[in-house]
């Protein structure tokens, strides 16, 4: 039902909304990925430690294995659960999301207008993630230049990572109810709708639990209270300030407080460890200065904002993502000029591919007589689009998907055949209690469930994606998209998938 408006006073009325099916295996999936993904993070962070080994030793003896013996191995907290939260830490975490918002608020940044909602009209957005990023990352810089390794930031993120992990968890929840509460107040259908409010496609199913998961409104936002400033710059979107701001910079600030680790520890820093965290900072920081580029995204035209995005943004992507590094500060890996140059290559292979891609398609798009592209060939849809079916993209329908995938390696790679076990013993000479971090025949390999975890879920994430893809596409293009297919009958990987 198109949008219609008053004559009177231009309001745009709001629509009846698109409804779309179940994701993600429906309410069942939505209760395992509610209450089953934070447990998984929580494992992670105990079960591949500083205290036992990664993993713990006892996991490798199941028929042996002991509760108690795994509480002790894998540092539980005397308190238990009550100890998995401080206020302190909680509080300091609150302070660093009030950081990011004032930045936001005040830093200048570029403005622009979203695409075209169903209910008219577009929504104002303002772009200051990679400055405020900058800003950040110079003064952590700076007294670190100071105070060296021990600067409190480090020590304070290592030593109550736990902590700080449940404070996002809970920042990131109490989040999601927030914009659940308030996704009731969306104008009804043929209301006045002055703020552009809408329900997301698929968000309002009617299932509490999976609504709350998936996302009702589609841009929840808030306006602030503050004076001498642009309306852009008070007024937030929830899913675009989480997505872009908190919860990205965090993984690199963990990073970064891992390096630290390594070199409190050791005395030095590795090959391993500036590779993996230099690869994740410059994918962040990419994405940070190329902000503007996130209207056009699936999150933000399509998706609701729920429990998903606002747990994966602030907890799933900060602390799963920096588990490389914190497996290296442990274990201090050195890759060798071999293995650098093939963990580069690698890399470049996914990147000219990703990037090969993407260039192709948009110089077609923009330019179809570009000398570089007006060779390829494609089929003309009855919409008016043109889909290439040669070049990158007569390769396979989405094969950017695999460069994506295969730059995903370089986070993974440089912890090589991981696993290492913690052996306490006295030193003979002093008497003194010293630890050592080594990789016995036993554990080898068994800590790349955990370094190579974000690999495997990140071809999950991305074969989802291009089911999702799919879908549109076959709804847009139609029997178009069927011919197409048959021409490029690879999704993503030439010949296998």
């Amino acid at each position: 039902m198109a949008p219609r408006k008053t004559s009177r006073s231009q309001v745009p009325i709001q629509p009846v909304p698109e409804k779309r099916g179940y994701e993600f295996c429906g309410p069942p999936g939505a209760f395992g990925i509610v209450f089953g993904l934070p447990l998984l993070v929580y494992t992670f962070a105990f079960l591949c430690n500083d205290i036992s080994g990664c993993p713990a030793p006892s996991l490798l003896h199941p028929s042996t294995l002991t509760l108690e013996q795994l509480k002790e191995e894998v540092g539980w907290p005397k308190g238990g659960l009550a100890d998995l939260y401080s206020t302190d830490v909680t509080l300091w975490v609150l302070g660093y999301y009030l950081l990011s918002l004032v930045l936001y608020v005040f830093l200048p940044g570029q403005e622009a207008a979203g695409t075209e909602l169903a209910c008219g009209g577009r929504l104002r957005y303002k772009f200051n993630a990679f400055p405020t990023a900058v800003l950040i990352l110079s003064g952590l810089a700076t007294c670190t230049y100071i105070y060296g390794s021990d600067f409190i930031v480090w020590t304070f993120l290592w030593d109550n990572y736990v902590q700080v992990l449940t404070a996002n968890l809970l920042i990131s929840t109490a989040i999601a109810v927030f914009v659940y509460a308030k996704s009731f107040t969306v104008p009804a259908p043929g209301q006045p709708n002055p703020e552009l409010r809408q329900l997301a496609p698929g968000g309002h199913t009617g299932n509490v639990l999976y609504d709350f998961f998936i996302g009702r409104e589609l841009n929840p936002r808030v306006r602030l209270p503050i004076p001498f400033v642009s309306e852009a710059s008070r007024t937030i979107d929830i899913k675009s300030w989480c997505e872009m701001r908190p919860g990205l910079l965090g993984w690199i600030i963990l990073n970064l407080s891992n390096i630290a680790r390594q070199h409190r520890t050791y005395g030095y820093v590795t090959d391993s460890i500036i590779l993996s965290t230099f690869f994740q900072a410059f994918y962040v920081l990419d994405g940070l200065y190329m902000e503007p580029a996130l209207l056009t995204t699936m999150d933000i035209i399509m998706d609701g904002f729920g429990f998903m995005l606002s747990f994966g943004d602030m907890v799933w992507v900060p602390f799963i993502y920096n588990f490389q590094t914190r497996y290296l500060a442990v274990f201090p890996l050195e890759l060798g000029l071999k293995g650098i140059v093939a963990v580069l290559a690698v890399t470049a292979a996914g990147y000219s591919i990703f990037r090969g891609a993407n260039n192709q398609k948009n110089r077609f798009r923009t330019d179809p007589n570009d000398p570089r592209v007006k060779h390829l060939k494609f089929i003309q849809t009855s919409s008016g689009s043109k889909l290439l079916t040669s070049g990158w993209w007569g390769c396979a329908r989405h094969i950017n998907y695999l460069g994506d995938w295969l730059m995903s390696w370089s986070y993974c790679l440089p912890t090589g055949i991981a696993g290492y076990v913690v052996i306490q013993g006295v030193n003979p000479a002093t008497g003194d209690l010293q630890r050592q971090v080594v990789q016995t025949p036993e554990v080898r390999g068994w800590g790349m469930v955990f370094t190579y975890f974000f690999m495997l879920y990140f071809g999950v994430l991305l074969i989802h994606r291009e089911r999702r893809d799919e879908e549109k596409c076959k709804k847009k293009y139609g029997a178009d998209w069927d011919r197409y297919t048959s021409l490029v009958r690879s999704r993503i990987v030439p010949g296998i998938y």
